[in-house]
């Protein structure tokens, strides 16, 4: 890691030893406490889990951790988090014991539910273990940009089969992560997951993995040294045994162990005739990751070197509990007697189990010294900036609203503001119009690059890597990008730094990294994601390429706003108030658009320019959605509500309504499904207070009161199911047209002609809705 930390005082062993142990007992006896009461089903919890880490926890944080470091905590460790915080004066005792109550403490650490916020959350696995490494990555950004880095350490806990996650890989290996020099991994190496023993070929090859990454790798194994001179050689045999067998041992008397293992390697009985069963006992059950003085040593090992490192410990999961090594043990409670026993052992009675310990003692002292050695001054965050109104398109020529999102950000690269925008993709950045933006502002990179041999000057890119990049460029991997994203949009708390990180990748890919969104969108982040090229307009990529399922994840997502527009104008507007939104200082929540490459013919804007008036019709656009088109006949009235580039096919259908039925047809351009649908829900909350709900908030002034009787078709480049809910407002007949099956290749003509988005298609569904 080659970070600078200060001396440590030496550690009482004994005492630390004994903080373990009630930490152990508090983190046990809060899941007791959790599952005690009638419940409607399991409240659950992980003691297990939780044994596995104690020692590594306990080492870390009253021995190891400075103000300024930042943790992640495995997810079934929560507890022995909680149980620290409380030793450390964080929490009360109400507080400890609400854990898997509503209002209490998070089963898994959680930066906006837990009432002491963890550094990161944590509890989907393969994700907030490896938000360290992006945080890593985005401080360094914000240093080499003008935000001066602290010496921290990111440090991350979790456990072995958590390794099975292919996030964690894609994480592991991106390029960038090899450079950091304050990352450090530590493992718990117990050999079991939720329902197996993890096999033994999979454990081996673990440290092999980092290394070809560019870790570093310290091991603290079980300490077959102790058994003598042929503790060693007895010690490779013992662990190359199946896990299933080799964990079950530590649950053995000791003479019982040796016994057993007389009978699983004959081959080793002379060694085993010299071996006293009792230290090999204590070898398989309180040394490697149970090992105060061992654990303590390699975190210093650690500080020593360069690049990231890990730490694979050798523990055993279920430690001091009696349901160690059990294969069933994952989620295992410890019945009544057993709480009593542990109790009794943990030194404590009924009236005193929830109780820190006794002021005057040794273990009350390192906790006070602890408490104010890890105590942060508040984070103050620096200005938003200013940004300059960007210039509105006209409604002349043809635009895709992908070219307009690349005109914007090549726009915002001239501007003062563009000190606030950072901008990411997994590989994708010329295919997504980021190409006029980076030739401006440059590649980041975290180390001076050599120059080139000689320059190229046959392309149009002119791309110069280097730490004052503005652009972040990841591998094809885009759980990684929305990994980035969300530690990037957590910079104002984390580092007081708020700035803008952007996003953009194919839109059908939003799904790959989906888990990833959720994360980054459940811990707070704010940013924006730009999807895109989407849909079937995608048209000859094929199937495998074309979205149809991201609108329906945008409408459902809290924390995220997702927008489609048609026009430049409507992504201007979208894009700006995207932008301005993260940038200030309150929680604004993060941002989706969904963008196409297909050229829209920017006149059928000017109806709705003309009549309503830049302003007003920003400001509609801003709300969800505007009327495109109203009805230049009486007759048949019918509402068409659209969503992105199919925009022009249902024009042309009203049109041809219009001329050949003589139906009036209104057409409102929907620009966030998601909005207009989050503002119904909220007018239906009004049942909540026994009140009848109010208007449905701007979808009112779409669809006025003449209208709403009138059959509604909606035209959406995606899942018709997306916007279906339009017709539960008022009860009216509704006709949702969207591909329902997968697509493939050929012209936007002849698919939007297979999938009932063509004109004709359109009009057939407006005349079949009455």
């Amino acid at each position: 890691m080659d970070t600078p930390t200060p001396s440590r005082p030496s550690i009482d062993l004994d005492v630390l030893d004994r903080v373990q142990q009630r930490v152990l007992w508090l983190a046990v006896r809060m899941i007791d406490e959790a599952n005690r009461g009638p419940h409607e089903i399991k409240a659950g919890g992980h003691p297990a889990s939780c044994a596995s880490m104690t020692t590594l926890m306990t080492a870390l944080w009253f021995g190891h951790l400075d103000r300024d470091d930042l943790v992640s905590v495995k997810p079934h460790g929560a507890p022995v988090y909680h149980a620290i915080q409380y030793l450390l004066g964080a929490i009360d005792e109400h507080q400890l014991r609400s854990l898997r109550r509503f209002g209490g403490l998070q089963p898994y650490p959680s930066r906006t539910k837990d009432p002491e916020p963890p550094d990161f959350t944590t509890g989907s696995v393969g994700l907030g273990s490896v938000a360290p490494l992006f945080a890593a990555l985005a401080e360094r950004w914000l240093d080499a940009h003008g935000h001066p880095a602290r010496p921290r350490r990111y440090i991350t806990l979790m456990g072995d089969a958590e390794l099975d996650e292919g996030s964690v890989w894609e994480a592991v290996h991106e390029p960038m992560v090899a450079e950091l020099d304050n990352v450090l991994w530590i493992i718990d190496v117990n050999r079991q997951s939720l329902d197996r023993f993890i096999p033994r070929r999979t454990t081996e090859r673990i440290g092999a993995m980092f290394e070809a990454a560019g870790w570093s790798v310290i091991e603290i194994p079980f300490a077959f040294d102790r058994l003598g001179e042929h503790g060693p050689k007895l010690g490779e045999a013992i662990m190359r045994l199946d896990p299933a067998v080799l964990l079950p041992l530590a649950v053995h008397d000791p003479a019982t162990m040796v016994e057993r293992l007389r009978e699983l390697l004959p081959e080793h009985a002379q060694f085993l005739d010299h071996v006293d069963p009792t230290v090999l006992h204590q070898v398989l059950t309180e040394s490697g990751g149970h090992d105060l003085a061992a654990v303590v040593n390699a975190y210093r090992q650690a500080d020593e070197i360069p690049g990231p490192v890990v730490i694979l410990a050798d523990t055993i999961k279920g430690w001091r509990l009696p349901i160690a090594a059990n294969q069933l043990n994952h989620a295992a409670l410890l019945d009544e007697t057993q709480i009593d026993e542990l109790r009794v052992r943990s030194g404590l009675t009924v009236e005193d189990e929830w109780s820190r310990f006794a002021p005057d003692t040794p273990e009350a002292a390192i906790c006070a010294e602890v408490a104010d050695r890890l105590r942060r001054d508040p984070i103050e965050t620096d200005e938003p900036g200013i940004l300059q109104p960007l210039p509105t398109p006209g409604s002349t020529g043809t635009s895709a609203t992908q070219q307009t999102f690349g005109r914007v950000m090549a726009r915002l690269a001239d501007d003062p503001f563009r000190s606030k925008i950072v901008t990411a993709s997994p590989d994708v950045a010329i295919s997504t119009n980021l190409g006029g933006w980076i030739n401006k502002v440059g590649i980041y990179q975290p180390s001076e690059p050599a120059p080139p041999d000689e320059p190229d000057t046959s392309s149009a890119l002119h791309w110069v890597r280097s730490p004052r990049g503005h652009h972040i460029e990841l591998g094809i991997a885009e759980s990684n990008l929305m990994l980035l994203l969300g530690q990037l949009g957590m910079a104002h708390e984390l580092f007081g730094a708020r700035i803008v990180p952007v996003g953009a990748l194919y839109d059908p890919f939003v799904l790959r990294g989906l888990d990833a969104l959720i994360y980054s969108l459940y811990t707070g982040a704010d940013f924006i994601v730009v999807g895109t090229p989407s849909g079937l307009t995608l048209s000859y990529e094929g199937g495998s390429h074309q979205s149809f399922a991201t609108p329906s994840v945008g409408l459902e997502l809290p924390r995220l706003t997702a927008y489609e527009p048609a026009f430049a104008a409507d992504t201007t507007w979208l894009l700006e108030h995207a932008i301005r939104s993260v940038a200030t200082p309150d929680k604004s929540g993060s941002f989706y658009l969904r963008l196409s490459t297909r050229p829209i013919p920017q006149d059928l804007l000017a109806e709705a320019r003309e009549r309503l008036g830049d302003e007003r019709l920003r400001a509609d656009v801003l709300a969800g959605g505007y009327v495109l088109h109203e009805p230049t006949v009486d007759g048949p009235a019918a509402v068409i509500a659209v969503a992105g580039p199919p925009v022009v096919e249902a024009m042309e259908a009203a049109r041809e309504l219009e001329e050949s039925e003589g139906m009036a047809v209104h057409v409102i351009a929907v620009t966030s499904n998601d909005m207009l649908f989050r503002v119904w829900q909220e007018s239906l909350k009004a049942t909540d207070r026994n009140e009848f709900p109010g208007e449905p908030g701007h979808l009112a002034s779409l669809i006025p009161p003449n209208l709403r009787s009138a059959p509604i078709v909606t035209v959406h480049d995606a899942s018709p199911h997306a916007m279906a809910w339009l017709g539960s407002v008022w009860g009216t007949r509704v006709h949702a047209l969207g591909p329902t099956s997968f697509g493939q290749a050929g012209s936007i003509s002849d698919l939007y002609d297979a999938y009932r988005l063509s004109p004709a298609k359109i009009a057939n569904a407006v005349i079949g809705a009455f």
